[in-house]
């Protein structure tokens, strides 16, 4: 069981839903362990609560940094800390999506395997939080700039509010249809 401030976190949720009189649930929960963790609560409507949570970790000591990478984190939202962590099924689905898009414009397999190489670096750097441009300074990519601030970034978590949970999108014609069927 996962303790946060020496209480179990169910027995937390428990005295949550004591004091609230609402039914509750926890649905997801992350941790980040490293020499330095920082947070950072986008948009937040009060302590600690908003619509983007972030966990940067460090190795190191530089809070300040920490909280720019945590920010550029909330607006950039990096699939994985680095080409090592990405998914290899993601990374196989866009090569294929590149790839066809690339057959399509008719260019010999030779010309197609460089232009794919090309894309996938692009599409690395992209996905990948060592990779992206540094939302503070452009000019680095954010591994670049973790390297002058004198630390290393060693894994990270975002929580957006509402992220993966499914909508059931019912029609309303049908949805009248069922009503009025009894």
């Amino acid at each position: 069981t996962t303790v946060v401030d020496g209480k179990p976190v169910a027995d937390l949720i428990t005295d949550a839903i004591a004091t609230i009189g609402e039914n509750m649930s926890l649905r997801r929960m992350a941790t980040v362990s490293a020499d330095t963790v920082v947070s950072y609560v986008h948009n937040a409507a009060a302590e600690g609560m908003g619509k983007i949570g972030v966990l940067v970790g460090l190795s190191g000591d530089n809070e300040a940094f920490g909280k720019q990478v945590a920010m550029h984190i909330a607006a950039a939202n990096p699939a994985a800390l680095n080409e090592a962590s990405l998914d290899p099924a993601v990374v196989e689905k866009e090569k294929q999506i590149q790839m066809d898009i690339a057959r399509e414009s008719g260019k010999p397999e030779a010309v197609i395997e460089k232009m794919i190489v090309g894309r996938m670096k692009k599409f690395m750097a992209d996905s990948t939080l060592m990779g992206q441009a540094f939302v503070v300074n452009p000019d680095l990519t954010v591994e670049a700039a973790a390297k002058e601030a004198g630390v290393e970034v060693t894994g990270f978590v975002r929580l957006e509010v509402g992220e993966g949970i499914e909508k059931v999108v019912e029609d309303f014609a049908a949805e009248v249809a069922k009503t009025m069927k009894g």
